[in-house]
């Protein structure tokens, strides 16, 4: 049974919005008005006062705009979040969930999505081309800012997972890694919706992004995550290296990591608020069967399979 988030909220009648207003919050919901109203308007300072907004404390405020919100998004899933009520905007986007409600696939062949989100376009990258959406291609090494993390990706998979302001915005390592470096790569904040990918070119390299580069056992292997932020985002944190990530922050583009090795599941960090994340693997994985374009994952669930650990099955038989 699906559990409203106007009754969590508090606030009475929401969810009884006058026919009227519903009518012209679904205007509002098309994909060319969202586009005109989040992409003319002063991107970097409503992103910043979003951070500022979504940062006060204050219980009533927030069930307001939790309540708002709700009325754009009436599939927010509060009812899996481990706390009912919110000190600020900021902790309901970053809510952490309650146990056991995001199960991790432990099949060692398999390759976990890092986090809820609506699949995009993916496939193999060709000659350092990767697409954004069809007939849109950017190349990784634009992405990346890196030639050298590009060659190391030359001929692999990627993936792009959208979130959905709506939902959980924490991510997980999508199989057991070590975290070596983070390349943050300050710029722009558009929006990361369908309709955007389909008229801004290489808006992912135009936006600010970090790049998680992830070590992997297997010889040859190497995966990479670029979280991706867009308009009323622009703030990642990622576990371990100190601090966020944002409009703000002016400290050195390439971070080293120290981290202990992480397990498939385990949470490397979170958005402010909803994003992208471009996926990238080389070596021995293919895409699961029946992965397609605007379907919902969720972090735990199948993405990518090992190609050797099966072939190893098969001999082995």
């Amino acid at each position: 049974m699906k559990v409203t988030n106007t009754i969590q909220s508090g606030i009475p009648g929401v969810s009884a919005a006058p026919f009227a207003l519903r009518s012209l919050l679904r205007v509002f919901q098309q994909e060319d008005l969202n586009f005109l109203l989040t992409n003319r308007i002063p991107r970097r300072y409503a992103t910043l006062f979003m951070g500022f907004w979504s940062r006060i404390e204050s219980p009533l405020l927030t069930r307001c705009s939790i309540a708002i919100w709700q009325l754009f998004a009436d599939d927010l899933a509060l009812h899996e979040a481990k706390r009912s009520r919110f000190q600020s905007l900021q902790e309901c986007f970053t809510r952490e969930l309650r146990e056991g409600v995001r199960p991790v696939d432990e099949d060692p062949s398999v390759v976990v999505s890092p986090c809820d989100a609506v699949v995009g376009a993916h496939g193999r990258i060709v000659r350092g081309q990767v697409f954004q959406a069809k007939g849109f291609p950017y190349t990784a090494r634009d992405l990346f800012g890196s030639d050298e993390i590009a060659d190391r990706h030359e001929g692999g998979l990627f993936v792009t997972l959208r979130l959905k302001s709506n939902m959980y915005h924490r991510f997980h390592a999508p199989m057991d890694a070590r975290l070596s470096r983070v390349r943050y790569l300050s710029g722009d904040t558009w929006n990361v919706n369908p309709i955007a990918l389909r008229r801004v070119e290489r808006l992912f390299c135009k936006n600010e992004r970090a790049v998680l580069e992830l070590d992997l056992e297997q010889p040859g292997a190497a995966l990479t995550m670029v979280c991706v932020a867009s308009i009323l985002v622009a703030s990642m944190e990622i576990h371990g290296i100190g601090p966020v990530l944002d409009l703000r922050y002016d400290g050195p583009q390439v971070i080293d990591c120290n981290r202990s090795p992480v397990h498939k599941g385990d949470e490397l960090g979170l958005f402010r608020s909803g994003s992208t994340i471009v996926l990238f693997v080389n070596g021995p994985f293919e895409v699961v069967q029946g992965l397609t374009e605007g379907q919902t994952i969720r972090m735990g669930e199948p993405l990518l399979r090992r190609t050797d650990i099966r072939v190893e099955r098969k001999r082995r038989q």
